[in-house]
């Protein structure tokens, strides 16, 4: 069966999930989800003759010579996804973890394509959809793939890594998020360092950070390459400065990126260390984190005629919450506000880790916050920080009451869409 779909497949390596967006001889596979089944869309897609292939799984279709039953019409793209891994030459290589994967995807992918012909995962698709999805984006003439991995369950690392069959491995980090799903950090812990298991069962090797003890401590035994601010690493590398955009120093060069926040620095040395090892030009390193811009809401500096913002709403959870809010601090000179948006899927965690945000904060010094979201509302003491339910009653507040002036750190979950708030700012 899997054969047959990849015949099909390999007229022009393309697949499609989307019933209006079909190129001409992609495969398409009609997926279903909470609110949709693409098995309505099926006949359709097949009659209009621009898809090779349809992958459906309700058994109840009329017979067409374009369309192919299947018992599962997702496991059908996983496997199919597996099934070209092992048979393209792309070297995989696999990235997780709590905060920064994204932001260390595209800064490694950055670095490797000056030399390498590579694709890698686009935006978050990290789950059990969109792995197998960038998978299937390796073409012939592929040399690496960076694949982005995300979980909010146990046992999803390692069912991706099962697809994905990785042959390095990198963590940016272990922290607590998602802990709903994950029951506790130990539980995010074991998630995260499946990937590292993986690949030691399969005699790969994992780029670990020699400065962060806990990812150290869990790659012990298995081959490792090194990176970070240890002395010992392969690829030694140590901030330089952050006021507001992090630099770093690596060998004799200073590297002058477009980040913000010292938490980044992990970020870049991931991609150092990658780039290093598979002998891309220093220079070309260098340009390339230096080109880099963040987009989509993360740590994006963003300047208006009222105020200078820091924009970095695309998600939060207590550890990147507490680095943001720490880097924020560290800002000189500026008249700081901070309005911030509760941290979701934290379940029986979710008070203790709202009232240490707000304990911090109040260690911190900082005398304006506006603050989105039942948690925050539930747990703050302090009257000069003000309180509202939902985003739209900050909109409204933010319009009879002007800001002006302030330099402004915006982080949430994005659940909460304080991006709604930036018009007004």
């Amino acid at each position: 069966m899997i054969e047959t779909i990849y015949q099909h497949f390999t007229k022009a390596y393309k697949v499609s999930t989307d019933s209006r967006k079909t190129d001409h001889d992609a495969v398409f596979f009609a997926l279903k989800g909470e609110n949709f089944d693409a098995n309505d869309f099926a006949l359709q897609v097949a009659e209009a003759g621009e898809a090779s292939l349809v992958v459906a799984d309700r058994k109840d279709l009329p017979k067409h010579e374009r369309i192919l039953i299947v018992d599962n019409t997702l496991k059908a793209l996983q496997d199919l996804a597996r099934y070209h891994r092992r048979h393209c030459k792309a070297t995989v290589v696999a990235i997780t973890g709590t905060n920064g994967k994204t932001t260390t995807k595209e800064l490694v992918s950055a670095v490797l394509e000056k030399k390498y012909k590579l694709i890698h995962t686009m935006g978050n698709l990290n789950n059990h959809i969109g792995v197998p999805l960038t998978l299937l984006s390796i073409r012939p003439e592929t040399e690496m793939a960076v694949v982005e991995m995300g979980a909010n369950h146990p046992g999803e690392i390692d069912a991706l890594c099962k697809i994905a069959e990785p042959d390095y491995g990198l963590i940016t980090n272990v922290g607590k998020a998602h802990l709903e799903g994950f029951g506790s950090f130990e539980g995010v812990i074991k998630t995260k360092t499946e990937l590292y298991r993986h690949i030691k069962a399969h005699g790969k090797a994992v780029f670990v950070n020699q400065g962060n003890p806990l990812l150290w401590e869990q790659s012990e035994g298995q081959t490792r390459i090194s990176y970070g601010r240890h002395c010992a690493a392969d690829t030694p590398i140590a901030p330089a400065a952050c006021n507001p955009y992090l630099s770093v120093g690596w060998e004799k060069h200073l590297i002058q990126t477009h980040l913000v926040g010292s938490y980044n620095f992990e970020n870049v040395a991931a991609a150092i260390g990658v780039g290093h090892y598979f002998k891309v030009d220093e220079n070309d390193i260098i340009e390339a984190l230096e080109q880099y811009t963040p987009t989509n809401s993360r740590s994006q500096v963003i300047e208006t005629q009222k105020n200078r913002i820091l924009m970095d709403a695309y998600n939060a959870n207590p550890t990147s919450m507490r680095a943001a809010l720490i880097n924020f601090a560290n800002i000189r000179g500026e008249q700081h506000l901070l309005i911030l948006g509760d941290m979701r899927e934290l379940g029986s965690a979710s008070e203790e880790e709202h009232r240490n945000i707000l304990a911090l904060m109040k260690e911190l010094g900082f005398k304006e916050a506006l603050l989105v979201g039942q948690n925050f509302n539930a747990y703050n003491d302090n009257p000069d920080w003000k309180t509202f339910a939902k985003v739209e009653d900050l909109c409204q507040y933010i319009e009879s009451h002007p800001i002006e002036g302030k330099h402004i750190l915006i982080k949430g979950s994005r659940g909460i869409q304080l991006e709604k708030v930036l018009p007004l700012l």
